[in-house]
């Protein structure tokens, strides 16, 4: 287990009962069970009190945490006959966006996402999750495929945000982030995304421009990242608490901001603790949204996804 800043006294008393535990695998004479079952239930209890009310920043640390499940892993639970596609018939294939089609509960859909990799191999090849302009090119390309042959789209956003370096400008990756958005607003076929974990700025925007957008308990979802804004605002990437609260980037804030439709909750102490909950949490999350558009037309999909995103800012976070 990977822990956070925060989490560190929770590290202690967990590496304690795992050492008590240990001395007795390796034959110690001394019964330490009722020591280990007594710091286990300590460290139940401020497990509860850590995550009972997180602060902004807390949550985004959460977002970013390396052991919570990625793109791939959803798709190998929850999705059978994945066939992914490659390229965007111009330059390349990029690793950082997966998509394909595959069956959801044997429903054909074409299914798209953010993978940032587990490991320092895969997390470079995936470029951790920012994707090129040709990463969005792709995406263009199955959303015209699947609103061809009538099939939902489902995407996971988990991205820092869109690649910021040369090549990727030099190539338009403001132009294929914008059309991105646009196809995502054009297609007549249910569109459902959900945060899975990081949805930074346009990079995700382009997946997330949805007719039902869901948002993991702990996930973030915000125009530019904490330590970005922190950078612009007081040129002081230290602040990045501050700008975290500033920035109203929680699923519940979001929620109450007309946002997102749904916030799909984690098993206590994030989904890294608990992987298996959370895919299936998004499982029934994602089939609840598909049953409320389905038997819509194409022109009324159209109309209520241009007309959610005209609505937003209509609602404020005041009392």
């Amino acid at each position: 287990m990977n822990y956070l800043e925060f989490e560190k006294p929770l590290a202690e008393i967990e590496g304690k009962a795992e050492e008590l535990r240990a001395m007795a695998r390796s034959g110690s004479n001394m019964d330490v069970s009722k020591e280990a079952e007594a710091l286990d239930r300590k460290a139940e209890a401020l497990l509860k009190d850590l995550y009972k009310d997180l602060t902004p920043w807390r949550k985004c640390q959460v977002a970013r945490h390396p052991d919570r499940p990625h793109c791939k892993d959803y798709i190998d639970a929850l999705f059978t006959e994945f066939t992914a596609l490659a390229g965007d018939r111009n330059f390349a294939d990029d690793h950082a966006v997966m998509g394909g089609l595959a069956r959801f509960n044997d429903q054909p859909v074409v299914v798209i996402g953010h993978e940032k990799g587990n490991d320092t191999k895969s997390r470079i090849e995936r470029n951790f999750g920012m994707a090129r302009p040709e990463g969005y090119r792709k995406a263009i390309r199955l959303m015209e495929m699947a609103d061809r042959f009538r099939l939902p789209v489902i995407t996971l956003v988990d991205t820092p945000g869109a690649y910021p370096g040369k090549g990727a400008e030099e190539r338009g990756q403001a132009e294929a982030i914008a059309r991105s958005t646009q196809k995502c607003l054009e297609i007549g076929v249910p569109l459902i995304s959900v945060v899975i974990g990081e949805g930074g700025s346009g990079g995700a925007v382009a997946f997330a421009t949805a007719n039902r957008v869901a948002m993991l308990e702990h996930s973030v979802y915000s125009v530019i990242s904490p330590e970005g804004c922190a950078s612009i605002l007081w040129k002081d990437a230290e602040k990045m608490r501050e700008a975290a609260e500033a920035l109203r980037l929680t699923a519940q804030d979001l929620q109450k901001l007309g946002v997102i439709d749904r916030i799909i909750k984690e098993p206590l102490g994030g989904a890294q603790r608990g992987p298996k909950e959370t895919i299936e949490a998004v499982g029934k999350g994602i089939e609840t949204m598909l049953k409320e558009l389905s038997g819509k037309r194409p022109d009324a999909l159209i109309k209520d996804r241009r007309q959610k995103f005209i609505d937003m800012g209509s609602k404020g976070l005041a009392a």
